[in-house]
């Protein structure tokens, strides 16, 4: 599936589902395949469809984002060890270049 055809699909399952939490006060958790969380990222970052070749999440660390009161982002980081998500994010781009 590519990239955007999964943003057509998050996209109003962010809307519908988890925007709405979000509003209501609730902290909400995504786990998802790695595209699904890049339509995401692009989504809320307004990340550009080139830039978002870039993104390469780690694979099993929790991305964590401030909102502020209209969901756009204020802050995010990944929660862990620094250097171990370096290397998971690392290990996401080779997997990348291997399908190139």
């Amino acid at each position: 599936e590519s990239l955007a055809t999964t943003l057509v699909r998050v996209t109003p399952y962010w809307e519908d589902r988890i925007a709405p939490e979000l509003l209501a006060g609730r902290n909400v958790l995504v786990a998802a395949h790695g595209n699904s969380l890049r339509a995401i990222v692009k989504m809320l970052e307004g990340v550009s469809d080139a830039d978002i070749t870039e993104v390469n999440i780690p694979t099993g660390v929790p991305l964590l984002y401030e909102l502020d009161s209209q969901l756009k982002p204020v802050a995010s980081r990944y929660l862990g060890d620094a250097e171990a998500v370096k290397a998971r994010a690392e290990a996401v781009a080779r997997q990348t270049e291997a399908k190139k």
